[in-house]
């Protein structure tokens, strides 16, 4: 199917001068009104979506001319069709999580995942299916799960990686030795050529060729070309091209010669007959430079029945490179390396260091092996099989097969110890090894970073050994140091190099060790890229890889396929009078200048303190990936609304543009504020989920409070910000202020006067709070007979909103058997730190500081019941202040929950729990954390049937929820919360935190607010 270019409608077209898109005037009203008439998606060409597009996963940064959101194939080829009749590059771009750079140039982006993500047809039968390009792989899965099938290459980024970025990469995985690339799976994609003409590439019979050959449009050109390159090229494409399952490196032409000549693939049978050819195919791994994708169909394999996996313990890394070819014979699924550079990290680690431990003392290097298999004793089988042969020293959990049905590899064993893991809970645990590699090298603050650029070569499995050992001399000659990681089966390893980007010697360095390892990969007859593809880290080594005369057919396929060569341009191959150069458009280079334009006041310890924060993201996009919209707690706002300017990539990289020069405004200038920071909802998802540990909450109070500074503070902030005062005041005049906030225009008049949104109902204070109702109160629990003792600190929400619940807290504390004391009621500084008053909020927390520490000297702990307060002593008052007090004071604060579960001080409770299933919302603060599990284990103990929602922040985040100008954002970001609420099996809904309960209280159908755990326990104590 072929449609011609569209029709401009332009009448003056012919006469309109062509645009200088490298003028950085490239806001021209003509270009962004001409696109916004001719596409009915949206056209973006401000400075601020011009920089969020300006960088991707990689070390590169080069700003676009604009950004387009396609809603169609017709609106693409009305872009492209616009621009190639004025000289002006286009980018086809998915999730933006290239490593090589490919996801970055001075051209149109087209942005496919906002728009054109959807699921066009799924034929289970012929286990096809046909999907948009901006779809990600894991919702692709999620589309087909239902019939058994997946979509087989699985990127570790597969969350937040695009279908048609897989296919301009031509991705695969961890488990490539089973699968092998995209391409193998490609069956036909419709695409836009260079020139706006629309047209499906299939499988087609060589003789079919001549008559597609034949006309003077551009698809004829293409045939002719490909025709050309079979013909002529087809014995020296063959001779040239690596013998690997891995290789994306320059353009697919051995796909081509293998479908004429019926040569079979490395995985599975052949897809083809021999005599056709697969143009689909070719576009794999060619990076957008050859069309446009706009949508494909492709092959499903079926989900594997049952897996199992072995860990096997090395003394050095070499001798485990040396054993990976003899254990690629057993058939395993994946072969991952972990070496001992990572695994040092990892032991370091709170989240990973607790999985090194599984590890057998003296492991230097680890091979994790899994195998799929029919069922749990096939799997358990293969594992014995293998570890008969290679690691005979560990008894297996089974029997192996017989000797002569068992393969037997005839060398000698080099693992000295091995672990197994066969059910699904100790297989994440391997995996979870395995992954914690990139967080921690990523988390790097200092100018040297462990930069991608030689990361993915790809070398047959026989030759690891010989390869990593030159590699070490490579690294050691240039002063330097790198992991080995990933995918050992197919000969992939990661490798990092620690560079400083920031300075020329370090450009030198880089450039130098990807020549010497580029000539290694010749000297093993291995690729420059196996898995990431040429981009601007990579195109340059093509040329020496492939020799002269392939660069050259490179470059006559990609003039007949874009012959002016505006499909984003450079990358795979480049024009002579305009050479791609590794070491240009650095995102950090000698150029780079940072300058906060400020003293920063919080602690920040990472290494160069604020500078080091803002320039950690590396651009990988988890805060936009498929977890980020149906998990975890990062990004609210991104999955609400799908903007990238709303995902934590987003605002981090607009944070450390603003302040490298990059973009025109001062971060502390009210549009930046406005326009990037105002609606991060501070609920700290970043400082888990993301891998790097983005802390853009803590970020955005630093900016926030530079911001007051300069320019003041509104009066709505100072109040939300002194809510203590409030509240008081709410309580003391109680009922009167109840009523009168809900008078008929109470609402209106509170929108009008303050910002206060009038959709939403006013908190409801109690004229008995809970400092009143306990004042007369003595411990139940005599100090000595108590195993531990507490004073319990009331929050600002505990006292004066939900003193009910603060009775439940000590009635289950004392049930427990602790000798609880109650403090006086005070403001512990949330507020004030959450609107960037950190002035405000550093006074409060002094105050509670120099309070309890002589108590928690002597031996007492602190509760808080309100989880946001609680993390405010646990963790944001080190960001306040240094020193052992405040040290003290931190590490022995809890929350209730957390406080029970922690000392085990439920266990001697006698609860008669209902048989209710409850659905459980934890705090975000808490989730940032690693805290949010504690109630979930106490109401399990208690009797409860739990169902812990993967939910992220609630929407309301304390005051956000409440002004007007945010309430339809914290509505959306409610409304994820109550589809995950709907699609739980819970009775009844609990929620620990007051901005929660507010939230879900105003779901349709609620009967009100949600308790909190506590007092879900109260009710289950046994009668006194």
């Amino acid at each position: 199917m072929t449609s011609s270019p569209p029709d401009q409608t332009d009448p003056a077209a012919d006469e309109r001068a062509r645009y200088d898109y490298h003028s950085e005037d490239v806001d021209r009203p003509g270009l962004v009104a001409d696109l916004e008439r001719l596409v009915e998606g949206e056209v973006r060409f401000d400075s601020y979506s011009r920089q969020l597009y300006a960088t991707d996963a990689s070390i590169y940064e080069v700003t676009p001319i604009g950004v387009v959101f396609p809603t169609s194939t017709e609106d693409v080829a009305a872009v492209v069709s616009y621009c190639a009749d004025r000289d002006i590059p286009v980018l086809p771009r998915g999730g933006g999580t290239s490593l090589a750079g490919q996801a970055v140039n001075e051209a149109v982006v087209l942005d496919f995942t906002r728009h054109m993500d959807d699921v066009v047809s799924v034929d289970p039968a012929d286990a096809r299916v046909t999907a948009e390009a901006g779809i990600y792989l894991e919702t692709l899965n999620e589309a087909v799960a239902p019939h058994g099938l997946k979509f087989a290459p699985d990127p570790s980024w597969g969350d937040k990686s695009a279908l048609g970025g897989a296919i301009g990469n031509n991705s695969t995985g961890a488990h490539s030795l089973q699968y092998g690339k995209t391409d193998a799976y490609v069956e036909a994609v419709t695409v836009v050529l260079a020139d706006g003409t629309v047209t499906t590439f299939g499988e087609v019979a060589v003789d079919e060729l001549p008559e597609l050959s034949t006309g003077d449009d551009l698809e004829s050109q293409i045939y002719a070309e490909v025709t050309r390159i079979v013909e002529e090229q087809g014995d020296r494409i063959e001779e040239v091209y690596p013998d690997l399952k891995r290789n994306v490196s320059g353009y697919n032409l051995d796909w081509l010669v293998e479908g004429v000549r019926g040569a079979k693939r490395g995985v599975g049978e052949p897809d083809a007959e021999a005599g056709t050819v697969n143009v689909a195919k070719l576009l794999c791994g060619s990076e957008g430079t050859l069309a446009v994708v706009t949508e494909a169909t492709v092959v499903l394999e079926p989900i594997p029945a049952e897996k199992s996996m072995a860990l096997l313990a090395y003394e050095t890394v070499l001798e485990a490179m040396a054993d990976v070819p003899r254990i690629v014979e057993h058939g395993p699924a994946a072969v991952e390396a972990i070496d001992d550079v990572l695994l040092d990290l990892a032991r370091q680690t709170p989240e990973f260091g607790p999985v090194t431990e599984l590890l057998p003392g003296g492991t230097t290097a680890a091979l994790l092996v899994e195998f799929y298999a029919d069922d749990p004793e096939d799997g358990q089988r293969q594992v014995a099989n293998l570890l008969a042969d290679r690691c005979p020293a560990v008894e297996p959990s089974v029997d192996s097969d017989p000797p002569e049905e068992r393969t037997v590899t005839g060398a000698d064993p080099v693992a000295f110890d091995a672990l197994e893991a066969h059910d699904e809970r100790r297989r994440e645990q391997f995996w979870k090894l395995r992954k914690s590699g990139l967080p921690i090298l990523l988390s790097r603050t200092t100018d040297e970073k462990h930069v991608a650029f030689v990361e993915d070569v790809a070398i047959p499995p026989e030759n690891l050994r010989a390869y990593v050992a030159d590699v070490q001399e490579i690294l050691e000659a240039h002063d330097t140091y790198a992991s080995f990681y990933a995918h050992a089966g197919p000969g992939v390893l990661h490798v990092r190099p620690l560079v400083n980007t920031k300075t020329g010697d370090g450009l030198e360095t880089m450039e130098s060790i990807a020549d010497a390892v580029t000539d290694l990969a010749l000297e093993y007859d291995g690729s420059v890229s196996g898995e990431h593809g040429d981009g601007r880290a990579r195109t340059q080594w093509s040329r020496k890889r492939y020799g002269e005369e392939l660069w050259e057919t490179f470059r006559d396929l990609k003039s007949a396929f874009d012959p002016d060569w505006l499909l984003n341009p450079g990358q795979v191959v480049y024009r002579e009078d305009d050479p791609t150069d590794m070491t240009e458009d650095h995102r950090f280079g000698p150029d780079y200048d940072f300058d906060a334009g400020f003293d920063p006041v919080l602690r920040w310890e990472t290494e160069q303190g604020f500078q080091g924060m803002t320039e950690l993201c590396h651009g990988c996009g988890g805060c936009r990936g498929e977890q980020s919209t149906t998990g975890g707690v990062m990004c609210p706002t991104f999955r609400a609304e799908d903007e990238e300017i709303l995902s934590t990539r987003g605002r981090a990289n607009m944070l450390r543009q603003a302040m490298s020069g990059d973009l025109p405004d001062d971060p502390t200038d009210d549009e930046f504020v406005r326009e990037v920071l105002d609606l991060c909802i501070g609920c700290k998802g970043c400082k888990h989920d993301c891998p790097s540990g983005v802390d853009l909450a803590k970020l955005k109070a630093e900016v926030s409070y530079a911001h007051h500074r300069r320019h003041g503070t509104s009066l709505r902030d100072r109040l939300f910000a002194d809510f203590e005062h409030l509240a008081r005041l709410g309580s003391a005049t109680a009922p009167v202020s109840n009523w009168l906030s809900s008078l008929p225009g109470s609402g209106l008049i509170g929108e009008k006067t303050l910002g206060i949104a009038s959709e939403r109902d006013l908190p409801t204070f109690h004229r008995r709070t809970f400092a009143k109702r306990v004042a007369e109160r003595e411990p139940a629990v005599p100090a000595a007979e108590a195993p531990r003792q507490a004073i319990f600190v009331p929050d600002i929400y505990t006292n004066h909103e939900y003193p009910g619940a603060g009775e439940a807290a000590l009635e289950v504390l004392e049930a427990a058997g602790v000798h609880v004391e109650v403090a006086a009621p005070r403001d512990l500084g949330r507020p004030a730190f959450s609107k960037g008053l950190l002035e405000d909020a550093a006074e409060r927390a002094r105050d509670a500081i120099e309070t309890f520490v002589p108590r928690v000297d002597d031996g007492w702990d602190l509760l808080v019941l309100e989880p946001s307060d609680a993390v405010m002593v646990q963790a944001d008052y080190l960001d306040l202040y240094a020193g052992e007090a405040v040290e003290t004071v931190a590490a022995n604060t809890y929350g209730v929950c957390e406080y029970l579960d922690r000392f085990d001080l439920d266990e001697g409770i006698d609860f008669d729990a209902s048989d209710e299933h409850l659905t459980y919302h934890g705090h975000c603060h808490q989730k940032a954390h690693a805290r949010d599990h504690h109630a979930v284990g106490v109401l399990r103990r208690a009797g409860y049937a739990v169902d812990p929602l993967d939910s992220t922040c609630c929407g309301m985040a304390g005051s956000f929820g409440y002004e007007a100008e945010h309430y339809s954002m914290s509505r959306a970001i409610g409304e994820v919360l109550y589809e995950q609420v709907a699609d739980s099996p819970g009775d009844r809904v609990v929620a620990p935190g007051s901005s929660c309960r507010t939230q879900l209280g105003d779901r349709p159908g609620a009967s009100g607010e949600p308790p909190t755990p506590v007092e879900v326990l109260a009710e289950a104590l046994p009668p006194r």
